[in-house]
């Protein structure tokens, strides 16, 4: 009964953090195509009937727009104000978690944190992510749940009982989703010490 519960709580959360971002970006385009839609119908009711023009070109303007701000966040001035608004993005709780996941699973190979890795526990090897290293050499590590990548368990473990897996960080992610499909990869991929 406990299994079936953590089964089912872990499968929701996992399905949350997929559905949840990608119904809010839609929700978010959708929205933004609605606030643009009367500036653009002067220019759609010059196109043909047949054509959904204000829905297309409300489409393509925030899309226009999306991509004028990613270009202006690559500037230094830019960058700048970007900084600024992440400093304050960072007070709320989870925001860094969530950046710096979204970044991972984006492919951002800079980023530091959530290192793939194979932990002894017991008399096994699990999939865990390092975390960050404390002072005296042990490390906080990340145990996720099968087959929900971001919810599990958090240990600190000396070094010496966790090995570095050569792998990107997706591939560790679609192991662990995957019911543990791929585990011999991360395992051929450990560091030897």
């Amino acid at each position: 009964m406990k299994f079936a519960r953590e089964f089912i709580t872990s499968t929701i959360v996992g399905g949350l953090f997929i559905v949840v971002p990608v119904y809010l970006a839609v929700l978010l385009l959708l929205k933004g195509m609605q606030s643009v839609g009367a500036l653009v119908r002067p220019i759609a009711a010059l196109l043909p009937d047949w054509m959904p023009a204000e829905g297309l070109i409300s489409l393509l303007l925030v899309l226009a727009i999306c991509f004028v701000v990613g270009m202006a966040v690559r500037t230094q001035s830019g960058r700048a104000v970007r900084a600024r608004m992440e400093g304050l993005f960072e007070k709320l709780p989870g925001y860094d978690l969530l950046r710096s996941l979204t970044r991972q699973l984006a492919g951002d190979s800079d980023q530091e944190a959530w290192k793939p890795a194979l932990a002894e526990i017991e008399d096994a090897l699990v999939p865990a992510f390092i975390i960050e290293e404390l002072a005296d050499g042990r490390l906080t590590i990340f145990v996720p749940s099968v087959p929900t990548p971001f919810a599990g368990a958090v240990y600190i473990l000396d070094a010496k009982r966790v090995h570095l897996v050569d792998v990107p960080f997706t591939q560790a992610v679609r192991s662990i989703s995957r019911w543990g499909s791929g585990s011999k990869d991360l395992v051929a991929a450990m560091r030897k010490e």
